[in-house]
């Protein structure tokens, strides 16, 4: 069976006993197991009338047992995961967009959803997770039941869907394959040269395409094991750090800062241990970061860019000997990676344009929405369709690219463009920096002017004119920033990116 053909049950070992799925202090379930609660669960699912076609919506607190479930859910129908925190309005909205046959909630968990499935006609399914048991078991509990066929879906029928985070729009709904995420999962497994040898310490929220493929499957379709927290805990990550014993872990930048701030505090768990690699995706790494963060555990970064509709990952930075180049993405590492320019020709070496991509692990488009795909897709020279990111970037001569920022994201300061990113690299080169967000603040003649926010180290004492002299050393006065706003915390999504579009209006400069 080819990759184009496989499902994701199909590339589970269903004899295995070694271990997938665990969690910090917990026995963990192994492939064996694993698959058997697959089985069970697309069983389970037939008898209450969800077909291979149709859409689970799953609300669970982040875990071993959503990790499973999402598994499961995946291999037997189109699993559609949802931030547990979400109000009764989002929740509305989402379930709504959706049209989910089903809606799976944990058992006791509090949440409005279960009121709003009554008013939507959604039939519930409660998630009962086995406390005692190895981590990841679960049954499952429903008051309706049916007699459907026992039908599984194929390799190009949908297995995940995921809104966009909809900062600059309404969220469109992506579709995304087995084929579409078994490619995905292998790419990143042979990035980070991952075997059945390596374990994974997920602290990614399970309802974000990072943590599902990156910490998730691509452990699991390597034969390796992934332990899942119940989501990113500064207080915590050292103690699991020390207890499990991960190879390797993945994050968001955000959470790496906070990770090498603490780590002085810990330096026996640090010295102890044995990470060979720590990946980072989903926001660009700041150069001091990366360079702290491999001296603290003495393992290289690994820097790599996705996107959903990529099903995560698109290009990456080497593991060693190959060269790590401190704020590039890396080179292409999956799908085939392109520039587009402004002319709709390809950009050569050295020149910007729009990141396009196309490959086993791109979504074919976005649902029901033919403006947004009529826009998102470019139609090349011999009649091929690339997807466009929305992304500006430069390949040196060594095709490593570098992201200049969001199209969407630039700054129009009177008919001067400002890429928010470059600002963010000089601020973030001060000494007494920690974070630093470029965003657009309105200007009444000139459409757009540039601020900052910035994070300063404790007991910092740089002033905003201090901070604005910095940058204007190393930028044209036009890309120095009016105002820079110190903070005690620059606002995060809910995956712990930080906040660049509509961040004047968080903070009320709007």
């Amino acid at each position: 069976m080819t990759e184009n053909q496989a499902t994701l049950i199909s590339t589970f070992d269903a004899t295995s006993a070694a271990p997938a799925i665990g969690a910090p202090e917990r026995e963990s379930l192994n492939y064996a197991a694993l698959c058997r609660l697959i089985g069970q669960t697309h069983d389970n699912l037939r008898n209450c009338g969800v077909q291979p076609s149709d859409r689970v919506a799953m609300l669970l607190p982040n875990g071993p047992a959503m990790a499973s479930a999402f598994v499961a859910v995946a291999s037997s129908c189109t699993a559609a995961p949802l931030n547990p925190a979400y109000r009764s309005s989002e929740l509305e909205f989402y379930l709504s967009d959706l049209r989910p046959s089903a809606l799976l909630v944990q058992d006791g968990f509090d949440t409005p959803a279960r009121a709003v499935a009554q008013r939507l006609d959604i039939q519930l399914i409660e998630l009962r997770e086995d406390l005692q048991g190895p981590a990841g078991e679960f049954s499952l509990e429903f008051a309706s039941s049916a007699t459907t066929a026992v039908a599984s879906p194929s390799a190009g029928d949908t297995a995940l869907v995921l809104h966009t985070s909809g900062t600059t729009s309404r969220p469109k709904i992506v579709p995304l394959s087995h084929t579409n995420l078994i490619a995905s999962a292998r790419h990143i497994a042979k990035t980070l040269a991952l075997d059945a040898n390596e374990h994974c310490l997920n602290i990614m929220p399970l309802f974000h395409i990072h943590g599902l493929l990156a910490g998730v499957l691509a452990p699991l379709l390597s034969g390796g094991q992934v332990t899942c927290t119940h989501g990113f805990s500064a207080t915590s990550f050292f103690a699991w750090l020390d207890s499990v014993r991960p190879t390797w872990y993945t994050a968001v930048p955000t959470m790496h800062q906070v990770i090498v701030d603490r780590a002085p505090r810990n330096t026996d768990i640090v010295n102890r241990a044995k990470l060979r690699l720590i990946r980072s995706s989903s926001a660009s790494l700041p150069a001091p970061v990366m360079a702290a963060l491999e001296q603290t555990f003495s393992c290289p970064v690994i820097e790599s860019y996705g996107m959903t509709e990529a099903a995560h990952q698109m290009t990456s930075n080497p593991l060693p000997p190959a060269e790590r180049k401190a704020g590039t993405v890396g080179m292409a590492a999956g799908p085939e990676v392109r520039l587009l320019s402004g002319n709709g020709h390809f950009a050569g070496s050295e020149e910007e344009g729009e990141v396009v991509i196309r490959g086993a692990n791109v979504m074919r488009a976005y649902e029901n929405n033919p403006t947004a795909n009529d826009s998102a897709f470019h139609t090349d020279g011999e009649g091929d369709q690339w997807f466009r990111t929305g992304d500006l970037g430069v390949f040196d001569v060594d095709g490593y690219l570098r992201i200049s920022g969001r199209i969407k994201e630039i700054i129009n300061r009177g008919g001067e463009k400002i890429a928010p990113r470059e600002v963010d690299d000089v601020l973030m080169a001060h000494s007494q920096v920690v974070q630093a967000v470029t965003f657009a603040r309105a200007h009444p003649k000139l459409g757009e002017e540039v601020a900052a926010a910035v994070v300063l180290k404790a007991g910092a004492t740089v002033t905003e004119r201090e901070l604005r002299a910095f940058v204007a050393e190393q930028l044209a006065d036009f890309k120095v920033p009016r105002s820079i706003h110190v903070l005690d915390e620059i606002p995060k999504g809910p995956t712990g990116k930080l906040q660049r579009i509509g961040l004047a209006k968080l903070l009320g400069l709007e």
